[in-house]
């Protein structure tokens, strides 16, 4: 990391596919025939591409905008063994239950992907195949000497967030499923850091998972928080907290998000985390007065706060003076050396169901950047 004289700028980890790219990947988990040799080459071009078009674009901490994965959560079941082929189902979100007609409209339209699921766990979890984290590794890292970044992350799931998606059919209890994700995922996370980049932990369980596994029961979701941050904790015991993130959010669907649990109850479990760096909603209108929080649940001083700055299921772009003055709220509570600008959630968390226009996620993230620096100017 470079030293902190300005406010850097990143992103949660999804960018638009390209339409090639998407009709190969449509194809692969549709079943259908596809080119393995020429889905390879063209993930390999749009790492490198979109890998230039963040450093162009100003951002500073980059990845390879999870080219290859078809979420950010259920690319797991290729790549760890006791994952069966079990049909797709969708989970009913509590706010969206409320509002049948809007989520009837919002489904044909395609602004969420409520059947999409990973495979059920039906047996033992463990890695079975390394061959695709080498290649996202090789990726990368090809990607990253080709355009010098001031620095990379990637992502990868969470034991608890593959929970949410991946129904244990298996393990006796939930604790023994997580468990064995834990130590499966620990060699991709070790991988990662080893590769010279930060590891990203996407969570969106600790705060999701209220109005999707657990919304009649908060006890049980509750007590799920604080086994998944003991979850992984134990994955990541191996790595130095500093070169590790974590993403927490609420669903990244356009939403009524009135059910959503307040950042305040799950505040402190997510802070019991390891990883020293926090990203976490800051710019929808249901969350975006959350950082007066930071007042009464002061940020730990071995932690930084990469609160979203975009809204990423909005097809507005944000001013960068609005952007700017969300950054120095922040700057003023926790201090302007732990702020970071980053966005709400990925710009393509489904590949084929992105809810922003590719040209506009582009825009947004160009006007993130221009904030920053305005920002910056301010506080420095």
């Amino acid at each position: 990391m470079p030293t902190i004289d300005r406010i850097l700028t990143t992103h949660v980890g999804s960018l638009p596919r390209p339409d090639d790219l998407l009709a190969v990947l449509h194809a692969k988990y549709a079943g259908e025939d596809y080119d393995g040799d020429e889905l390879a080459r063209l993930v390999a071009r749009s790492v490198v591409d979109v890998v230039r078009r963040q450093v162009e674009t100003g951002i500073d901490l980059v990845n390879d905008g999870e080219m290859g994965k078809p979420t950010y959560a259920t690319y797991v079941s290729e790549r760890l063994s006791g994952f069966g082929d079990t049909p797709k189902r969708g989970k009913a979100l509590r706010d969206l239950v409320e509002f049948p007609a809007y989520t009837k409209r919002i489904v044909k339209i395609g602004a969420v992907a409520p059947t999409v699921t990973g495979a059920d766990c039906v047996g033992p979890v463990a890695v079975a195949d390394r061959g695709p984290l080498d290649v996202d590794l090789t990726n990368m890292a090809a990607a990253a000497k080709e355009c010098s970044p001031v620095g990379v992350f990637m992502t990868s799931a969470s034991p608890g967030v593959i929970t949410s998606f991946q129904e244990n059919k298996h393990y006796p209890t939930h604790d023994a499923y997580l468990e064995a994700l834990a130590e499966a995922m620990r060699e991709e996370y070790e991988a990662i850091v080893a590769a010279g980049f930060l590891l990203q932990l996407d969570s969106p369980d600790l705060a999701m998972n209220r109005h999707l596994v657990h919304p009649d029961d908060p006890e049980a979701f509750f007590r799920d928080c604080e086994r998944h941050v003991e979850a992984l904790n134990h994955a990541t015991r191996n790595i130095p907290p500093d070169r590790m993130r974590m993403h927490l959010c609420w669903g990244n669907y356009p939403g009524p998000h009135h059910l959503d649990v307040p950042l305040e109850q799950v505040l402190r479990p997510a802070l019991r985390a390891r990883p020293a760096t926090l990203l976490l909603e800051g710019a929808n209108p249901r969350h975006e007065h959350e950082w007066e929080i930071f007042r009464t649940i002061p940020l730990p001083e071995d932690k930084v706060l990469v609160p979203g700055m975009l809204d990423t299921t909005s097809n507005y772009i944000e001013h960068p003076e609005l952007i700017a003055q969300r950054l120095c709220r922040y700057a003023d509570v926790v201090g302007r050396e732990r702020v970071m600008a980053g966005t709400d959630c990925g710009f393509a968390t489904f590949a084929e169901f992105p809810l922003i226009d590719p040209e506009i996620a582009w825009a947004k993230l160009r006007a993130m950047v221009e904030g920053a620096a305005l920002a910056s100017d301010r506080l420095w």
